[in-house]
């Protein structure tokens, strides 16, 4: 059995990845760590999980449990990834890994000194709808990539407003909850890395002291533009990609969400063409790679890496649109 211990008594752990988990066979979560021991206890007992603390030292102390998931607030996943680093387990930390790149980067590295597996749950990289647009662009079927469109623009739900619309110091903005998962989509489809952004932002209502919306646009090596839209103000505006080449183009139309839904549509000289894809679990997929990783045979669907430089896009849009100026994205030594 491979014990896990979940950090943040969140809607995603709840909704997604606790059966992510519990999918991989010889796989529990043994343990939820939250602030509140009321809550924490009343959680452990709505999912069936043995344990509940709301000190996560004690959590570490197990020597059972190999395994951390990490979703609490974005402020506290710096701390809580070293500790567990530090206790020698593997973690599974949610995007943005932290609130700089500096302190990203710095739980990746504490990992490989460790020797323990350290990977950032980007699960938009993980689903079938994505995959396969990636496997378009790649076999060449729509010859040289001109421009990627990204639309990202939702209406956050009640439940999850809170701090992601009215604290800035817990990590909250459209931008770290979504425009960051647009990078490591753009990272992903394209296999290179955002040179320079262009931005503007606004707070239009929801958000108070951080931005609800976003438009971007970013240069790429190739020579290729990025065009991003993230907002949680727009009800009905529907999600999605499209990819353009000089020989044809794709157009993924309810892909950049959680469940593995939407259409994938390839148009070139000889007509459109609807693209079949799997339809697995996105995160019962990118926990499954995560596994494969602490066995040794894989590398996790989305590494710390990864979630180091999808946090430098985000925060470059942050400050190109705070500034009015063209940005440029700087990796650090993970350039």
């Amino acid at each position: 059995m491979v014990n896990w211990i979940f950090v943040g008594a969140s809607t995603i752990a709840a909704q997604h990845m606790i059966g992510a988990v519990r999918a991989q066979s010889g796989h529990d979560v043994s343990w939820i760590v939250s602030g509140s021991a009321s809550r924490v206890s009343r959680w452990a007992g709505d999912h069936g999980i043995s344990n509940a603390t709301s000190e996560l030292s004690e959590a570490l102390a197990d020597d059972s449990a190999s395994a951390v998931y990490i979703s609490s607030t974005n402020e506290k996943h710096f701390a809580q990834a070293m500790a567990a680093i530090s206790a020698g387990k593997h973690v599974l930390c949610e995007k943005p890994l932290a609130l700089t790149p500096t302190e990203a980067a710095e739980m990746v590295k504490a990992a490989k000194n460790a020797g323990v597996v350290f990977g950032t749950n980007h699960h938009l990289r993980c689903s079938g709808s994505h995959r396969k647009v990636r496997d378009l662009i790649s076999s060449g079927r729509i010859g040289k990539v001109l421009s990627l469109r990204l639309f990202h623009a939702v209406h956050l739900p009640e439940n999850l407003q809170g701090w992601r619309i009215n604290d800035a110091s817990a990590g909250g903005g459209v931008i770290p909850d979504i425009t960051v998962h647009d990078a490591d989509v753009a990272r992903f489809l394209l296999g290179e890395d955002p040179q320079d952004v262009v931005a503007q932002m606004v707070s239009s209502g929801m958000g108070r002291g951080v931005e609800d919306s976003a438009m971007s646009v970013w240069s790429m090596p190739s020579g290729a533009m990025v065009m991003s839209h993230e907002s949680f103000t727009h009800p009905f505006a529907g999600s999605g990609l499209e990819v353009h080449g000089d020989a044809g183009s794709v157009f993924a139309t309810g892909v950049m969400t959680q469940e593995p839904v939407g259409t994938v549509e390839l148009v070139t000289a000889s007509g459109r063409e609807a693209i079949a894809f799997s339809g697995h679990s996105l995160y019962a997929q990118g926990v499954a790679e995560f596994v494969e990783a602490m066995s040794g045979t894989e590398r996790p669907a989305a590494d710390g890496v990864d979630g180091i430089k999808s946090l430098a896009v985000a925060l470059a849009v942050r400050q190109a649109a705070q500034t009015g100026t063209r940005v440029e994205i700087t990796y650090g030594e993970f350039a």
